[in-house]
C-alpha cells in the first residue's frame, strides 16, 4: 500500500505533467515561434519609427504594440490550424498539432482564435492608433481568410501570403509614427522578399507531405525543382538592393549598408547552393541543401534587423 506522501507525490507529478502538456499544446496552437518572429520584426519597426520621431523607443507604447501584435498573431495561428486541421493530420510534420490530433476541439480553437484577433486589434487601435489596429486586422484576415484556403487551389498562395507576412515591421512603424511612410514600406519590402527563399526551402523539404495533403506548393506542382530554384534565386538577388533601401532613405547609415551587403551575399550563396537540388538524385542530400537554406534564412533576418537597429539614422553603436 502506498503511503499518503507517495500518493501526493504521484498526484503532483501527474498534475505537473498535464500542465506541461497543456502549455505545449497551446504553444503549438498559437505557433509560438512564428509569433516570436512577428514580435521581433514588429519591434524593429517600432524602434526605427521611434528614432525617426526623435523619441526613445523604450516606452509603454512598445509593450502595447508588441502585446497586441502577439495576441493577433497567436489568434491567427489558432484559426489557421482550425481551418487546416484535416490537412495537418495528413502530414507527418503537423499531424501532432493539437487540433489535428484532437487534443483541442474545433470550437475551443475557433473561440480562442477569434477572441485573440478581435481583442488584439481593438487593443492596438485604442492604445496606439486606428491605422495600426486596422493593418493588424488586415494581416489576420489576409493570412487566415485568403492565404490559408488558397494553398489548396494555387501556387500563387505563396506570393499572396507574403503580403500579410511582411506587414509586421510596417505595423511597428505605424504604431510609432501613426502613418505609412517610405521607410516603413522599405521594412515591409525586406520581409516580403526574404520570405521566398525561406518558404521555398520549407516547401522542398516537405513536398511529399504537401502533396499528400493536396496543398499546391511550387515543388508539388513543379516537382523537377526548376521553378522552385528560379524563384528562390530571383528573390535572393533582389534581397541585396532591397536590404539597402533603408540606407538610401536615410534611416540607416553606411555601416549598416556594409553589414547588409555581406549578409545578403551570404543569403544568396546559400540559395545558389540550394540550386544543386536540380542535379541531386539523393533525396536526403537534396533535403539537406533545403535545410541549410532554411537555417540561413532564419539566421539572416534577425541579424539584418539587428544591424538596422544598431545603426539607425546613421548612429554607430558597434
Amino acid at each position: 500500500m502506498q503511503s499518503p506522501a507517495t500518493t501526493q507525490d504521484l498526484t503532483g507529478s501527474a498534475a505537473a505533467s498535464r500542465l506541461r502538456e497543456w502549455m505545449m499544446d497551446y504553444a503549438e496552437l498559437f505557433k509560438a515561434r512564428v509569433t516570436l518572429l512577428v514580435v521581433i520584426t514588429g519591434a524593429a519597426g517600432f524602434y526605427l519609427g521611434s528614432l525617426r520621431s526623435g523619441i526613445s523607443p523604450f516606452n509603454m507604447g512598445l509593450l502595447y504594440t508588441l502585446g497586441g501584435m502577439a495576441l493577433v498573431t497567436a489568434g491567427s495561428a489558432a484559426l489557421n490550424e482550425a481551418l487546416e486541421r484535416r490537412s495537418d493530420a495528413q502530414m507527418r510534420r503537423t499531424a501532432r498539432r493539437p487540433m489535428a490530433a484532437g487534443r483541442i476541439g474545433l470550437l475551443h480553437g475557433l473561440l480562442l482564435g477569434f477572441a485573440a484577433v478581435f481583442f488584439g486589434s481593438m487593443f492596438l487601435a485604442h492604445e496606439t492608433n486606428l491605422l495600426t489596429g486596422t493593418l493588424t486586422l488586415i494581416t489576420a484576415v489576409g493570412y487566415v481568410g485568403i492565404y490559408t484556403p488558397l494553398k489548396r487551389m494555387t501556387t500563387l498562395a505563396t506570393f499572396i501570403g507574403a503580403f500579410p507576412g511582411a506587414l509586421p515591421p510596417l505595423i511597428g512603424w505605424t504604431a510609432a509614427r501613426g502613418m505609412i511612410e517610405w521607410p516603413g514600406v522599405a521594412l515591409f519590402a525586406v520581409l516580403f522578399v526574404w520570405q521566398f527563399p525561406h518558404f521555398m526551402a520549407i516547401a522542398w523539404m516537405y513536398r511529399e507531405d504537401y502533396a499528400n495533403a493536396g496543398i499546391k506548393m511550387t515543388p508539388v506542382v513543379s516537382p523537377n525543382g526548376l521553378t522552385t530554384v528560379a524563384q528562390s534565386l530571383f528573390y535572393a538577388v533582389l534581397m541585396i538592393p532591397v536590404s539597402l533601401w533603408t540606407t538610401w532613405l536615410g534611416v540607416t547609415g553606411i555601416p549598416y549598408a556594409i553589414a547588409a551587403t555581406i549578409l545578403s551575399l551570404g543569403y544568396l550563396w546559400y540559395t545558389v547552393r540550394f540550386a544543386r537540388i536540380l542535379k541531386e538524385t539523393d533525396p536526403l542530400t537534396s533535403r539537406a541543401y533545403a535545410r541549410d537554406l532554411l537555417k540561413a534564412s532564419v539566421i539572416y533576418l534577425p541579424l539584418l534587423l539587428a544591424a538596422m537597429m544598431l545603426n539607425a539614422q546613421g548612429r554607430i553603436f558597434f
